[in-house]
């Protein structure tokens, strides 16, 4: 389990400008300092940036993404047009510090761009999580709460899975020497050489502990990572728990925010806006 001490944020920059993106580098629970970029909601009709009594989209990449990453920037785009945004770079990714964990210590990185976006004065924050961002958000709001709603894009439901080409190359990238120096230097993702002390919540556990906040699951039916009983086995993990969850199939989709079109990022920013708006506002 991750610890859950308050988080700090420092040198927020330009936090409160409505009319332009702000740039913050923030401190989480255990020190790691998180780069993260706020950009105020487009919505047609209203003021710029002037939705911060509205909702927020705190927006976690996959694995080897960062925030300047382009289809991570078509993401906050698309977004942008139901409400703002605040997208953040994992420990070990991009100008944040630290090393990846793959997944465990990043949920104090996600709980930092969330207590962040409140500091805004955001009333309603909904996360978006790809693959490896879509575990991350699932694990955090069962951990740490204060979401209104939750979308886990191409995300696995369980650790160590190797069952496709792709994620034993992954698992290579991950646990070898020369695989870390791959990743570092080709990758521009540094990763933490040391082993889980105590292998975390999996996601599909994480599922059944949302209690009140709703799920939406997004996966490909030509995910070449994750196959169909991963977002299934949320999905079901979710309802058994009598959690609020729904799951979309997407015919002809791949893997996470690379192969996710403005299309399909339309509707789950439309469909996340309406759940968010539906529970109210988060504490």
């Amino acid at each position: 389990m991750t610890p859950t001490a308050k988080v700090r944020t420092a040198d927020a920059g330009a936090a409160t400008a409505w009319n332009a993106p702000a740039e913050a580098l923030l401190t989480a629970a255990d020190g790691t300092r998180v780069h993260a970029v706020h950009t105020p909601g487009r919505t047609p009709g209203r003021t710029p940036g002037r939705s911060g009594s509205g909702t927020v989209f705190v927006v976690a990449h996959g694995f080897t993404g960062a925030v300047e990453r382009p289809a991570v920037l078509r993401a906050v785009r698309v977004l942008s047009h139901h409400g703002a945004v605040v997208v953040l770079s994992f420990r070990g990714h991009g100008r944040s510090g630290g090393l990846s964990t793959v997944g465990d210590r990043e949920v104090l990185d996600l709980e930092a761009a969330v207590a962040w976006a409140r500091s805004l004065g955001y009333r309603r924050i909904a996360t978006v999580g790809f693959s490896l961002g879509g575990a991350v958000a699932v694990r955090h709001a069962a951990l740490h709460g204060g979401v209104a709603a939750v979308a886990a894009v191409s995300a696995p439901a369980r650790w160590y899975y190797r069952g496709t080409a792709p994620m034993r190359r992954l698992h290579w990238v991950v646990m070898r020497p020369l695989g870390r120096v791959v990743a570092r230097y080709g990758l521009h993702t540094r990763i933490d050489p040391r082993d889980w002390a105590e292998v975390p919540l999996e996601p599909v556990a994480a599922a059944g502990l949302l209690g009140r906040t709703p799920l939406l699951v997004v996966h490909g039916d030509r995910d070449p990572y994750f196959p169909l009983v991963h977002p299934r086995s949320l999905h079901r993990a979710a309802q058994a728990a009598g959690v609020d969850s729904e799951l979309w199939i997407e015919p002809g989709f791949g893997h996470a925010e690379n192969a996710a079109g403005e299309p399909l990022l339309d509707r789950i920013g439309a469909r996340l806006a309406a759940r968010a708006a539906a529970g109210g506002a988060t504490g």
